[in-house]
């Protein structure tokens, strides 16, 4: 990561950050798309039970995970400033950290799991999917919450090419491991969707493990000396941490979480408008990845100029990062139009769950055109450590104008389960105009305080 001072350079700059987080995005999101898709070619039994049990686990874990976010941003500004012994022990905190949120995750489980899944009025078998995939996803906890804090520290020193081949390292041994244990090959007894989970859980420690050797071997990250020291807990470090984190963590999870509650609402419809809806629902969140690629590189490079104090340059990434999620946006929406067939085919062989994902994706290109807005200012606003907006915008937006108008539009009108996507695309487009205006307050109050 260095300063650069004209468009073109921090153009090329921004593209060379991004690139590498977008390949990981794809890769970390392809471990859940070849779950659901492979899951789906047992059984659409097999593939509601998987959808059922992401769209707990999702929410969960991007909304923990995203609290250890707070070190792009932290260590990132530590950088910037010139600062890099506080790096390592804001690194070594966040671990710290992150194994006490696993042992509550792990209770939080073994408490609420069960109730909740037989509170849901679901197939007996798509339930017992369901919960044996979430039970397995379980072993692989510590080390994905691990992995969360290593890499937003490579991150944030613009080194994202080693996290984008640690991730393409980790794809193929997601893909054999799906392959033994879902259809039960090389001598594995099939386990269906439970097996992705238990394929997906070896997969988060191969990842973490890797990580780790790199960071003690690699030249660059081992004179940061991450594992050679041991340092005492702090909890004030905790508290700065938590405090950045918990706003973008929560956000995240009121995010994700809205979808997941949308899955559950679905549940009173039959086995294949579930099916159908999810095939869609995580091919749009494949498509995700790419606004909220931008927006982690737009944390990168704004934390580091903010850091700095060079509120102009902050500016000027803001705009490249937005403009380029935009066209992006139009791009992807051209592929889902006149792809669907295709793109439907890719989840399923069952004919009516073919049609009705293929009239759900019409509705998902309206999805990635708010979020190509609501993405990149997001990042650009943790760059800031503007966090705490973001938060209330997220709770607002999408559960007292996105749910409520979805639960209305389902429930009294012929919209039925569409009514439910017309709901969020409320939700989405109205967090993308308030965030806007908040990343414009900012900027105004730097350029006239700083500038």
């Amino acid at each position: 990561m260095h300063y650069a001072s004209s468009l073109s350079d921090k153009t090329k700059q921004f593209l060379y950050i991004l690139f590498p987080i977008l390949i990981t995005q794809l890769g970390l999101y392809s471990m859940t798309f070849l779950d659901t898709t492979m899951s789906g070619k047992v059984s659409p039994g097999d593939l509601a039970g998987v959808a059922v049990g992401s769209s707990i686990w999702v929410p969960v874990y991007t909304g923990l995970n995203g609290i250890f976010m707070a070190i792009t941003p932290m260590v990132g500004q530590l950088i910037g400033a010139n600062k890099p012994k506080g790096a390592s022990y804001t690194v070594i905190q966040g671990i710290y950290l992150s194994a006490v949120m696993t042992l509550l995750v792990i209770l939080a489980g073994f408490i609420a799991l069960k109730p909740m899944l037989s509170f849901l009025p679901l197939d007996p078998l798509v339930r017992e999917i369901a919960l044996d995939y979430l039970i397995a996803l379980g072993f692989g906890i510590f080390p994905l919450f691990l992995y969360g804090v290593l890499r937003s520290f490579i991150d944030s020193l613009g080194m994202t090419r080693i996290t984008m081949w640690i991730t393409l390292s980790a794809l193929p041994v997601n893909f054999v491991l799906n392959y033994m244990f879902i259809f039960g090959k090389f001598g594995f007894p099939p386990l269906g969707g439970a097996g992705a989970g238990v394929a997906t859980s070896i997969t988060y420690w191969f990842t973490a493990l890797l990580t780790a050797a790199l960071i003690k071997k690699h030249p660059s990250l081992a004179s940061f000396s991450l594992f050679s020291r041991f340092y005492k807990v702090s909890f004030q470090k905790w508290k700065e941490i938590l405090g950045i984190g918990v706003p973008i963590g929560f956000a995240i999870f009121f995010e994700t979480s809205i979808f997941a509650a949308v899955t559950l609402f679905m549940s009173e419809y039959d086995t294949v408008t579930i099916a159908s809806h999810q095939a869609a629902m995580n091919f749009a969140s494949f498509l995700y990845m790419i606004p909220l690629s931008i927006s982690m590189a737009l944390t990168i490079v704004i934390g580091f100029e903010a850091g700095a104090g060079r509120w102009n340059d902050a500016r000027t990434y803001s705009r490249i990062g937005i403009l380029l999620g935009l066209m992006l946006s139009l791009a992807t929406a051209a592929v889902i139009y006149f792809y669907r067939s295709p793109i439907a085919s890719v989840y399923t062989e069952d004919a009516d769950v073919l049609n009705l994902t293929k009239t759900f994706l019409i509705y998902a290109i309206f999805f990635q055109i708010s979020d190509a807005v609501a993405a990149p200012i997001q990042g650009a606003l943790r760059g800031y450590k503007d966090v705490r907006f973001t938060f209330y915008t997220a709770l607002i937006s999408y559960w007292a104008v996105g749910l409520p108008l979805g639960i209305l539009l389902a429930r009294f009108t012929e919209l039925a389960a569409f009514g439910y996507w017309i709901g969020l695309i409320a939700g989405l487009a109205a967090g993308a105009a308030g965030l806007s205006l908040r990343l414009s307050a900012i900027q105004r109050r730097y350029g006239t305080v700083h500038g």
